[in-house]
Formats: C-alpha cells, sequence, structure tokens
C-alpha cells in the first residue's frame, strides 16, 4: 500500500529526513517511534504532500506521490490526522465532518460514511450541531479522526492521537483506530506514548535523528537495545 524509499527532507540547509525506507500494508497498522526532535512529523507530513521532499519515493498503490501537491495526495486516498487536531472551532461538529469528505469518491457516500463516524463516536452524534471549539480534548481528536475518515482513506496517518488526553479517552481512540484497521485500511502510527503504540502496532520502526535506526515487530522493538535506551530511556 506505502512504500517509502530513500525518502529525505529539509528545512532549508538543515536535513530532516535521511534516506528513510518503510512499508505498511494494506489492513495494517505500522507504528513510528523516536525521541522528540526526531523527524516523526515532519516524515508524516513529507508522506501527505504537506511537506516537499528533497530526494525519494513515496508510493501509494505504485503511484509516486512525492512530486505531488497535498489535494493530490488526498484525492489518492491518503488522509490525515495532524498533531493537535486543528478542528475549525467556530463550525459545527457536522460541518467538520462534511469537510473530510472532499474526495470525489467520497462525496458520492458522505451520509452513509457519516453515519459509521458515528457510531464508531456515538459522542460527536450527540455534539452534531455544537461547535468544535467548545468540544473537550478527547472529543476533538474523536473529530478529528472522523473527519479524515469522510475522506474514506485507504492510508490513514495519524499524528500524536493521544497527546493531550486523560487515560480513558486515549483507550477509546485507539479501540476505534483498531476498528478501522480491520475495515482493511493501511494506518500509519507517529506515537508520543512508546509502550502505546508498540502494544497497538503489529510492526514498527524507529526515528533517530531523521533516520531508520531499528524495524520489525513491535514484540522484538520493545525488547531491543536502542528502543529501550534511547526511546524508553531505559
Amino acid at each position: 500500500m506505502l512504500e517509502v524509499r530513500g525518502l529525505e527532507a529539509r528545512y532549508g540547509d538543515a536535513r530532516a529526513l535521511w534516506g528513510v525506507d518503510l512499508d505498511v500494508g494494506a489492513g495494517e497498522m505500522v507504528c513510528i517511534v523516536g525521541p522528540n526532535g526526531a523527524g516523526k512529523t515532519t516524515l508524516v507530513q513529507t508522506i501527505a504532500g504537506l511537506h516537499p521532499a528533497a530526494a525519494g519515493t513515496v508510493r501509494v498503490d505504485g503511484v509516486d506521490v512525492a512530486v505531488l501537491p497535498a489535494h493530490r495526495v488526498c484525492q489518492l486516498g491518503v488522509a490525515t490526522v495532524p498533531e493537535g487536531r486543528r478542528v475549525f472551532g467556530h463550525m459545527s461538529v457536522r460541518d467538520n465532518l462534511l469537510l473530510g469528505a472532499y474526495r470525489r469518491a467520497a462525496r458520492a457516500v458522505f451520509r452513509r460514511t457519516e453515519a459509521e463516524v458515528y457510531d464508531l463516536f456515538p459522542r460527536l452524534r450527540e455534539r452534531a450541531q455544537q461547535l468544535a471549539g467548545s468540544l473537550s480534548g478527547g472529543e476533538q481528536q474523536m473529530l478529528a479522526l472522523g473527519r479524515a475518515l469522510m475522506a474514506r482513506p485507504r492510508l490513514l496517518l495519524l499524528d500524536e492521537p493521544s497527546l493531550g488526553l486523560a487515560p480513558v479517552v486515549v483507550d477509546e481512540v485507539f479501540d476505534a483506530i483498531a476498528a478501522v484497521v480491520t475495515t482493511g485500511v493501511a494506518v500509519l502510527l507517529v506515537e508520543q506514548d512508546v509502550e502505546r503504540a508498540l502494544e497497538a502496532a503489529g510492526r514498527g520502526y524507529v526515528l533517530i535523528e531523521g533516520r531508520i535506526a531499528a524495524g520489525g515487530p513491535t514484540a522484538q522493538l520493545r525488547d531491543a537495545a536502542e528502543v529501550r535506551q534511547r526511546v524508553l530511556g531505559l
């Protein structure tokens, strides 16, 4: 589904990503873990077309999206839930969801998708006409995830979905993500809670200083010295 090869990204003369290689299969959740400043958000933004790639390829079902603008990447079935949620606070919950149905294919079935999102997050149905800015942080995270799902994505990029949330809300969000994976959607998860990420995903990669330092089944990564020392601080 997703194949990244030799991906590099820069901020001016400073290189943020160095030859990153990774893969995510259809219906698979893969996590990216690493210390602060490792380049995790830059990686998500570069895959999504929100940050230019300096070199390398990002293929989605064989199509290189590294040379495409963000709206074209979205049209190919890639949706992003950004760090910090970024909902439109002055708009209703329902209007935020409808904005997610950007793709033509998504617009054609938006009522069905909206019902599916409400089934996944019943609180959003209860607050459909409420302003998004009045929601709690957990509810806004649910809304950001629901908005991304409205696009009927084949690949979902999640950047720090547990950030700032109470543990009980984190459980609810991760249960929803797991349910999405069962529908065949590929998920690339960047997560500050390393233990939670390694528990949720089947495979993972360790990103350190813009480079992939390790990769493999999460059960193995959890015991890897690189992860324990540089990511978990053990």
